[in-house]
């Protein structure tokens, strides 16, 4: 793929994407496509496997080209969720119809990384590093993409000044809404054990349910806030609970729940992760908590770069985008932690969903948005 016009065409390149199979984690056909776009444009491209089962091998990409500063990075991942059963087409085959492009990924998120290597295609290069951080498993466990991409980026000091996440953050329009943060998250597992024995004879056993349900509903009644400026209130919900006891005469020997919590930035996962081992411990001292950390809470202040961002918008579709740290994680929760960033794409009402489909007049306006978005940012 050397044809100047066809790294211009946003819809080409999605529709290259879309046709390489890539559910989570991605394989290499995909991060092929992508390359074969990026050597054109003057891109060393890296890519590397990181971790080992279960969760891994992983493959991601760093493209890098120029040197020195400003360094800008457009981040994003090439994975897919499975595309379940029902479409009205390939979903792994591009089809456009109706002015709408179908296929897996076309919305969340190759439909994103296409419209900026056309961005990149429409931009002269300028003075100053420009980077692509693309992983293979954001739809998965997370846990050898972008954080590995991180570790090779600092290995390497090619900390980026300002990173865009190419996420689907519109919500009815195009530009409507650009994600400045997101909440953190955290899993947490309880395990309780017990004593099996006959329901007649409890005084030889140890029912281990009135314990979860106790500690359960402590950890429901929790206050952890009010909301702040920019973030909703922290939640806890309990999201499954088991003991699987097939027998209605026998007090079963263990009882487990999983809890899930949503965070702002008033907690860390950490703390939070402690709060439930104190509370559990308090109604089952022999309970075990195992708690993951999925990301924390992070905020980028609204300023230069969400007003840069803002401002491409505006002039390319008339719209100014609210500044919003809804919905759920994204990859954006490790990146900021080398600098400011923030997260503009495409509308994200098909995303996840079977027929999952983008404008085509987007993917266009997406390019020349992220064209002037560079050229915003070169320019500081």
């Amino acid at each position: 793929m050397t044809d100047e016009s066809m790294l211009r065409d946003a819809v080409a390149l999605a529709s290259r994407l879309i046709d390489a199979e890539s559910v989570t984690p991605a394989g290499p056909a995909v991060f092929d496509a992508l390359e074969a776009m990026l050597h054109p444009l003057g891109f060393a491209v890296e890519r590397f496997h990181a971790g080992e089962a279960p969760d891994g091998p992983v493959e991601n990409l760093l493209a890098v080209r120029g040197t020195g500063s400003p360094h800008f990075a457009f981040a994003g991942h090439l994975d897919v969720v499975p595309p379940g059963e029902g479409w009205s087409s390939d979903p792994f085959a591009a089809d456009i119809r109706g002015g709408l492009l179908y296929g897996r990924g076309a919305v969340d998120m190759k439909g994103a990384i296409a419209a900026f290597v056309a961005a990149v295609a429409r931009q002269a290069a300028g003075n100053g590093t420009l980077s692509l951080i693309i992983t293979g498993d954001e739809e998965g466990p997370a846990i050898h993409g972008t954080r590995a991409l991180i570790d090779r980026l600092r290995g390497r000091s090619l900390i980026p000044d300002l990173c865009l996440v190419g996420e689907p953050t519109s919500v009815d329009r195009l530009g409507d809404t650009i994600k400045i943060g997101r909440r953190g998250s955290v899993n947490i597992w309880i395990d309780v054990p017990g004593r099996q024995g006959h329901v007649a004879y409890p005084h030889l056993a140890d029912n281990p349910v009135p314990k979860l349900v106790r500690a359960l509903a402590a950890i429901d009644a929790l206050p952890l806030d009010q909301g702040t400026e920019w973030f909703q209130p922290s939640n806890i919900e309990i999201t499954d609970l088991a003991v699987g006891n097939p027998a209605h005469n026998v007090i079963p020997a263990a009882a487990s729940a999983r809890i899930s919590i949503r965070f702002n930035d008033l907690h860390r996962g950490e703390d939070l992760a402690r709060l439930i081992e104190r509370t559990v411990h308090a109604h089952a001292p022999e309970a075990t908590v195992t708690p993951r950390i999925s990301g924390e809470a992070f905020l980028t202040e609204p300023g230069p770069f969400s007003d840069l961002v803002s401002d491409a918008i505006q002039a390319e579709a008339g719209t100014c985008p609210t500044l919003s740290t809804g919905g759920g994680t994204s990859d954006a929760r490790f990146l900021s932690q080398l600098c400011p960033v923030v997260e503009f794409g495409l509308v994200n009402a098909t995303m996840h969903k079977l027929d999952e489909a983008v404008a085509v007049a987007d993917l266009d306006r997406l390019s020349r948005i992220y064209a002037d978005i560079l050229a915003r940012a070169f320019r500081r």
